[in-house]
């Protein structure tokens, strides 16, 4: 009897095994993809569920100009795509450290619920390194503390510049001062494109259509084109791919095939902790000295001007320039157009020299009517025309390059860039590359008119303008 009872033990367990052996082996055969076997009662399970993303979604309003700021509308993605956990990028983060803190260590909110409004309840945040203090500063904290006051979180720059053309402070840190409408229209339009720390290392830039850049993996170093040119598009991407008809691509792209972060430093883009009204001001900026030795001697023309120009002011082409922005409205009024304009050194605090290029800006004195404030009561503090360092540097520019004599009684290597009167039909030579009263519309001429040109120029020129 009880070798009877064994058998029957035996025979049972065996049969068990084998049956769900046999099950196991049929399931491997077939692939089924983790994201559609995901259930949805947690943070990892909605987000890796396309499906159940695209059935639960929030449907979001129509946007609307002010939404697109300065650089016209972005690609558009889904809000489904923009949150969706999947692809190479998602296993890249599953697999790294920061894969390991869980969802709600960085975002909040409540684990463990299918409903998506229960989730996303209490203290839930989107951006967590909108506050970078509490989300990143715990294991990156030498980082965030140089950060939080960078120009690149802050735009410490465009702040001082609306507080002092408002004549409500001096300093960016009086941005407080500001009405609540004006602080508004700055969060909505220019903040845009100021960045925290995952707007660099995890999501796309807003310019660029937002959302989860590459399954929410942390990119160390962003891309140049997808991250950095997505927002720094309209000056410097367009500058330095030559992306204007008639410019060719910056010379340290096209021959050294330099990406952004080889000029410009991680420390310099989180910043040194400091504050700056302006962003010349940063002492971790690179300068062409960084990588070109002896330039004040390497020949004639940078001996004697050394001193004197910026190395934009021979060495970079035709630039975008726009102007006369109506914040929250039409945008700039001035359009986007290419030109190339020295004059007068706008900020000779910081930079030495007595000429340089120089950019038409933004701002005009109802810039921000649509928020509250007619007429800027204190514009004229400060240039239309600002100082620039475009990012599309040659060796060989229409003023390194000496095609024709006009003038003999200068010397050859001024006709490129000298103002010179041509012999035979008495015009001005070279005229248009310098930024003259009459260039100005009337409401920039008080404030412009100490970068103008007039009365500033040699007489050696032969000419009095």
């Amino acid at each position: 009897m009880k070798k009877t009872i064994s058998s029957l033990i035996l025979f049972f367990t065996l049969s068990i095994f084998v049956s769900f052996g046999c099950q196991e082996e049929a399931d491997t055969n077939i692939a089924i993809p983790a994201e559609t076997v995901a259930q949805t009662n947690s943070c990892e399970g909605c987000h890796t569920n396309y499906d159940h993303l695209k059935k639960v979604y929030t449907p979001e309003e129509p946007s609307t100009e002010e939404s697109h700021g300065c650089g016209g509308p972005p690609p558009y993605y889904e809000p489904y795509d923009r949150v969706y956990l999947g692809g190479d990028g998602y296993n890249e983060f599953k697999s790294g450290i920061h894969g390991q803190i869980g969802c709600v260590g960085c975002h909040n909110g409540v684990e463990g619920t299918s409903d998506k409004t229960v989730a996303h309840s209490g203290s839930f945040t989107a951006k967590p390194s909108l506050n970078s203090e509490d989300a990143c500063g715990k294991c990156h904290p030498t980082i965030v503390a140089r950060a939080k006051n960078s120009l690149h979180e802050q735009g410490w720059g465009q702040k001082a510049m609306v507080v002092r053309r408002s004549g409500t402070g001096t300093s960016p840190t009086d941005f407080h001062n500001l009405s609540d409408l004006m602080k508004e229209g700055y969060t909505k339009n220019c903040m845009k494109c100021h960045a925290t720390c995952g707007d660099c290392h995890i999501v796309r830039p807003n310019a660029k259509g937002g959302g989860l850049e590459s399954g929410h993996n942390f990119v160390k170093t962003p891309d140049m084109r997808e991250t950095c040119v997505g927002c720094h598009e309209s000056r410097g991407g367009h500058a330095y791919f030559g992306m204007a008809i008639g410019t060719k691509p910056d010379i340290h792209l096209s021959e050294a095939g330099f990406n952004c972060m080889d000029c410009h430093s991680k420390n310099e883009v989180h910043g040194d902790g400091n504050i700056y009204d302006q962003r010349y001001k940063m002492p971790l900026l690179p300068s062409c000295e960084d990588c070109h030795n002896g330039l004040e001697t390497v020949n004639p023309f940078h001996t004697k001007h050394f001193d004197s120009f910026n190395c934009q002011t021979c060495h970079s082409q035709d630039y975008n320039n726009c102007g006369s922005c109506h914040i929250g409205g039409e945008g700039a009024r001035i359009a986007s157009h290419q030109k190339f304009k020295i004059g007068l050194n706008p900020i000779p605090e910081t930079k030495p020299y007595r000429l340089a290029t120089v950019r038409e800006s933004l701002s005009a004195p109802d810039s921000w009517a649509n928020y509250g404030i007619d007429n800027l009561s204190n514009f004229d503090v400060a240039p239309t025309y600002k100082y620039t360092t475009p990012h599309n540097i040659q060796r060989w520019t229409t003023r390194t390059t000496i095609d024709t004599v006009y003038d003999s009684s200068q010397p050859d290597c001024a006709q490129s860039c000298h103002i010179v009167k041509n012999s035979d039909d008495g015009s001005y030579i070279n005229k248009e590359y310098y930024l003259f009263d009459s260039d100005l519309l009337d409401w920039e001429k008080n404030a412009t008119k100490n970068v103008v040109v007039d009365g500033q120029l040699p007489l050696s020129w032969g000419t009095d303008l």
